[in-house]
């Protein structure tokens, strides 16, 4: 079957658009600072009038919050800053309520090191649960002088390894000290993990009422943190020297996408997944060969719906070893970005892969700033064609929150103590502790190191939401957790629901077109952009519709022309991004772009 014939199977959470909560910074019920699930129920109805199917929620769960509640302490419970279990089922029923759906994020590479598990684990070496996490004996030089088991980096900076003086043994993290990692070879973990997520899904199904009458619930939805680290490179062996003059090395040539990861998915999926009617999606970072992702998403294999990965990520960012650096920003390149979106646009397709699509979350910083032009004269124009380009692409729909309305990077003249995110504050210490071990020195010129924060840091995606133009932008009556972004004083969500011609007016317009033409959701892709410095065109086809989509990444105007053999048919002006009356394509075909401009032209 040829591509331009092959039509995908349908369902429902392939059609979905999923907004992702980071409940933290999203809404303050309670006037602590700090965003909550009943703030979150709060907004249930701005959700759902935006076009929101699935709602996902970052982690809730008990946590010391060294990694922002990626540390989790108890899987079965509520951190008390966000509420109770109580106010879990409450904000489910209001979910369900309103049509949508509740997705769990669930990370289970690794606990905090306060969970009870780890507790345990750490208390002796002949507790049961010793096995639970990844324990080695130290090494020890000619010296005498100890070191850790092996040369990995953390992912957080310094070594992946934490030396434990009561049993004398180092424990692997590939995160923070404080988040150490679970030993997925042990089968009592693994069936702890199936605990866990039974756990969640039998208290969706028995919390759940509507219409006042008893409703089974088998519709569910979970997101999988780093999910292709839990199984490792037999031996744990030394990384690879691929920074010179480091002690400790990237390593996700022996963490990442390891030897029996499948094995335990599908272990997974056997035991819980198939059992319900669930969208499951996968991430998967260190992940650079698209034939790695493959087994993760094929129908065939019974593992998961789909996974993030982060490749369109990585277009900005400079290389350490055979990883990146997400805190460096480097020039990025447009035809780096169509080859991408091209080609995981078209992979795998007839096999039955799927995309999950995705430009912003809370692991990255905000698009308009990152990739577009967040100028006054600019910035909507920019939000507004970035929307274009996510929702015109075939996969599965991730909004992050304020994304909607365009909101962009906190000022460079921010200082490092506004930023929050321990990857960005163990980043500046190490170089901060380099140069000054260089130089000798203890005042040292970190501003390029402030640079790359303002284009690329994680904190920028978690400064409260911006509801209004009152005090702290509407998140808070308090005093919020980190600081708010002086421009909610014009972007904020009040003022765009009001403007028909704002970001926010535009995302649900094109959220609303995406549902209403399925050949964005299903139809084949073709890059016809050829070599044009500035525009990224292509073609959507699915049986006889076709979607014509024409984006100018530049503030220059530009003239498209169509390659020859491609006609105009009977193509209708359906979304733009300028408020002009229907802009035509000539019969020459030629197209006359202004700066920022995203046109959807389509025919059925």
């Amino acid at each position: 079957m040829g591509e331009a014939t092959y039509i995908p199977s349908k369902a429902w959470w392939k059609e979905a658009v999923v907004y992702q909560i980071y409940p933290i910074s999203f809404f303050d019920s309670n006037g602590d600072g700090i965003g909550d699930l009943n703030g979150i129920h709060a907004k249930l109805d701005y959700l759902k009038d935006l076009g929101v199917d699935v709602l996902w929620l970052s982690p809730i769960y008990r946590s010391p919050l060294a990694d922002m509640g990626y540390d989790i302490s108890d899987y079965c419970d509520i951190d008390p800053r966000y509420g109770t279990l109580a106010d879990w089922d409450n904000l489910l029923k209001g979910v369900h309520e309103r049509g949508m759906k509740l997705m769990m994020d669930l990370v289970i590479n690794h606990t905090s090191d306060e969970h009870e598990w780890f507790r345990q684990s750490r208390s002796s070496k002949t507790n049961p649960k010793r096995d639970w996490y990844v324990w080695r004996p130290p090494k020890y030089d000619s010296s005498g002088n100890r070191h850790p088991p092996n040369n990995w980096q953390s992912n957080f900076q310094g070594p992946a390894w934490d030396f434990d003086e009561a049993t004398q043994e180092y424990y692997l993290h590939l995160y923070v000290a404080k988040q150490p990692d679970l030993n997925w070879e042990n089968p009592e973990v693994r069936e702890a993990a199936w605990d866990v997520m039974r756990f969640w899904i039998d208290r969706g199904c028995d919390g759940f009422r509507g219409s006042g009458e008893s409703t089974r619930l088998t519709e569910e939805s979970r997101k999988m943190d780093v999910i292709n680290l839990i199984s490792k490179v037999d031996g744990l062996p030394d990384a690879p020297i691929t920074v010179p003059g480091e002690v400790c090395q990237p390593a996700s040539m022996h963490f990442a996408n390891g030897p029996r990861v499948h094995e335990f998915i599908k272990e997974m999926h056997n035991k819980v997944l198939s059992k319900h009617d669930l969208i499951t999606v996968g991430e998967t970072p260190f992940t650079y060969d698209a034939s790695h992702l493959l087994d993760y998403v094929l129908p065939a294999n019974k593992e998961l719906n789909m996974v993030f990965h982060f490749e369109l990520m990585d277009i900005d960012s400079p290389k350490a070893g055979q990883d990146f650096e997400p805190l460096r920003a480097k020039e990025w390149k447009l035809s780096d970005l169509k080859s991408t979106v091209g080609r995981w646009q078209q992979y795998k397709r007839e096999e039955g892969f799927w995309n999950a699509i995705f430009i912003e979350n809370h692991d990255h910083s905000r698009v308009v700033s990152r990739f577009g032009n967040d100028s006054d004269e600019w910035r909507a124009l920019s939000a507004k064609m970035f929307a274009m380009l996510q929702i015109t692409q075939s996969g599965t729909q991730f909004v992050y929150q304020g994304q909607e309305l365009g909101l962009k990077n906190f000022p460079r003249s921010w200082g490092i103590e506004e930023y929050k995110d321990v990857a960005s504050l163990n980043y500046w210490n190490k170089i901060l502790s380099q140069r000054q071990r260089s130089t000798g020195t203890k005042d040292q010129d970190m501003s390029d190191i402030l640079d790359g924060f303002q284009k690329k840091a994680r904190d920028h995606s978690r400064v409260p939401m911006q509801w209004d133009s009152t005090s702290n932008a509407g998140f808070t009556q308090g005093t919020p957790w980190m600081r708010v972004n002086e421009d909610h004083q014009t972007w904020n969500a009040t003022a765009e629901i009001a403007d028909e011609t704002s970001v926010h007016a535009f995302w649900k317009k094109a959220l609303t077109i995406r549902k209403q033409y399925e050949v964005l959701i299903y139809g084949d892709f073709k890059d016809i952009s050829d070599d044009y410095p500035s525009v990224f065109a292509y073609i959507r086809t699915l049986k006889n519709a076709r979607a014509l989509v024409l984006l100018n990444f530049k503030e220059l105007e530009v003239d498209f022309i169509l390659p020859e053999g491609e006609s105009i048919g009977q193509l209708k002006f359906v979304l733009g991004n300028y408020n002009v009356e229907e802009p035509r394509i000539l019969s020459t075909g030629s197209i006359h772009l202004k700066g920022h401009e995203g046109r959807l032209y389509i025919s059925e």
